[in-house]
């Protein structure tokens, strides 16, 4: 099973949603980088459950261990072990889910590929994993702030309710609790949430992530470009069934003479390629929108199968997001970071 990324900036995760603890083990990393666990904790509490009516009300602290790899406040270039503890654990929901496959979920492709499942909220396959990638993207966060890049996300859609390019407001996404970069739109998306979480029914929609002050020169020019890295972290989360770098599937109905970034002295005239020109960061800001499914586990019965083949129906109860876009948006940027750090490591051996 594979649980590593990255090439220079590696990371493993491990651990399971209903088991002891779960983490990350970080290797790469620079020595002499200021790090504490107040670090990792601020980007994990911007994941964790039971924030708010529109998340999972599973109150879970995620509190950041560091286990290995700093030394007084700093890295020493050692493998930097992260854990934390799952403190609210209740299986007994998913005792009755033991025969039975979940439909949206992992569990039928999972046993199918392995020949056995945790049947408890998903094992390895749940969200809850996710933990470590956001623990290790903040150690990636430090170093690529000290080259002045930053990465923000929003939840840009949920359901039909979209904002639009003159009704971002990205001083509004971490005061509301769906991350919208909009008061009005987020006033919207919470009443469709809510309404949907009452009728025992979910949610999907977009999260937008932009780069500013990304280098050009990042990425390679075939298998390893930048954008597709990038697409492949992104899709990697659990939740992600589509991405788009720049104007994504837009390009379909344009032509080129509308999609082409046109250059002057003055430097790119427009940023339609979303920062990656050839697989290359082009110095522009790097953007990415992922579509995020609706969460699988539903008040609703539903059609299944027995895992000795025989037709059956369910209703998933237990503690679940009504709408995944919020909790998402530290995930998804977590891995633009991580992609963005294991290039800037590789850019480095070619000065």
């Amino acid at each position: 099973m594979t649980s590593t990324f990255g090439n220079l900036f590696r990371l493993t995760t491990w651990g399971e949603s209903h088991g002891k603890a779960v983490g990350v083990v970080v290797d790469g990393c620079p020595p002499n980088i200021e790090l504490s666990e107040k670090d990792i904790q601020k980007e994990l509490d911007r994941r964790r459950p039971g924030q708010s009516s529109v998340t999972t009300p599973r109150n879970e602290p995620d509190r950041a261990e560091i286990m290995s790899g700093v030394f007084e406040g700093r890295t020493t270039g050692a493998p930097i072990s992260i854990m934390v503890m799952n403190e609210d654990i209740d299986s007994s929901k998913y005792e009755k889910f033991k025969e039975l496959y979940r439909p949206g979920h992992a569990d039928y492709t999972y046993e199918k590929k392995y020949g056995i499942r945790d049947w408890r909220g998903g094992g390895r396959s749940s969200a809850r994993e996710q933990v470590g990638r956001v623990a290790a993207a903040a150690i990636a966060r430090k170093i690529l702030e000290k080259h002045g890049i930053s990465i923000t996300g929003f939840t840009r859609q949920v359901g039909k309710i979209r904002i639009e390019e003159n009704e971002i407001d990205y001083g509004e996404i971490e005061k509301n609790p769906v991350r919208a970069a909009s008061s009005k739109k987020a006033g919207e998306m919470e009443k469709l949430i809510l309404q949907l979480k009452a009728e025992g029914d979910s949610i999907g929609g977009v999260v937008e992530v932009t780069a500013k002050n990304v280098p050009a020169g990042l990425g390679e020019p075939t298998f390893d470009k930048l954008s597709a890295d990038i697409a492949k972290a992104v899709m990697s989360i659990g939740a992600v069934k589509g991405i788009e770098i720049g104007d994504g599937f837009r390009v379909a109905e344009m032509k080129g003479s509308e999609s082409n970034d046109e250059l002057s002295e003055r430097g790119f005239l427009s940023n339609h390629a979303g920062g990656v020109l050839g697989g290359i960061s082009s110095g522009q800001e790097i953007i990415v929108r992922a579509a995020i499914k609706p969460t699988s586990s539903i008040r609703k019965e539903q059609k299944t199968l027995s895992r000795s083949g025989r037709d059956a129906k369910l209703m998933v109860e237990g503690r679940f997001d009504p709408c995944l876009c919020p909790r998402a948006v530290p995930v998804v940027e977590a891995m633009v970071a991580l992609v963005i750090m294991d290039h800037l490591l590789r850019q480095k051996a070619y000065e």
